[in-house]
């Protein structure tokens, strides 16, 4: 079965911001910006971002990498990236990493590939897998909204709600 609003969803369609339009919107400085009270910087939510699509896209290629023992080991050490070119090979992962993960939604029109397990211990498929990212990267992005509004940087040239 197709799952076009699946792919759709990646890509910051329909109910999401672009994800990727968002961070290449962002500069260096930008992204490492602290805001008093959050958690983390625009750089740091994308490089968690990478690391758990980097994480199920091994995993789907059938080389699942061993899970983090702590949370922490999702997250960048710094809050912001060492250098410019830095964060331009950060946001040239998070454009690569989305894509393959539109190419496999759109593989899910095979029933074999949409239900093959990924983590069998879980019980999940591909499917699962797959709307799982979709949940994880639409919450982040989010995180990055709010600190582009908190920072005046709202809406991105990619767009963005503004009503």
């Amino acid at each position: 079965m197709r799952q076009p609003i699946l792919i759709e969803l990646l890509a910051g369609q329909g109910a999401h911001v672009d994800p990727l339009a968002m961070a290449l919107a962002t500069d260096a400085t930008l992204a490492g910006r602290a805001l008093p009270g959050a958690s983390h910087t625009i750089w740091q939510l994308v490089w968690h971002l990478d690391y758990w699509m980097d994480y199920e896209l091994q995993s789907l290629e059938s080389r699942e990498p061993g899970y983090p023992e702590h949370a922490a080991e999702s997250w960048p050490r710094t809050a912001a990236p060492a250098t410019p070119e830095a964060w331009r090979q950060e946001l040239d992962r998070f454009a690569r990493l989305l894509a393959v993960l539109a190419g496999w939604a759109a593989r899910l029109e095979d029933p074999e590939v949409a239900r093959r397990l990924v983590h069998p211990a879980k019980q999940e498929t591909v499917t699962d897998v797959l709307w799982q990212m979709v949940a994880h990267n639409s919450y982040h992005a989010g995180q990055i909204a709010m600190l582009l509004r908190a920072f005046g940087a709202w809406p991105p040239a990619g767009g963005g709600d503004t009503w």
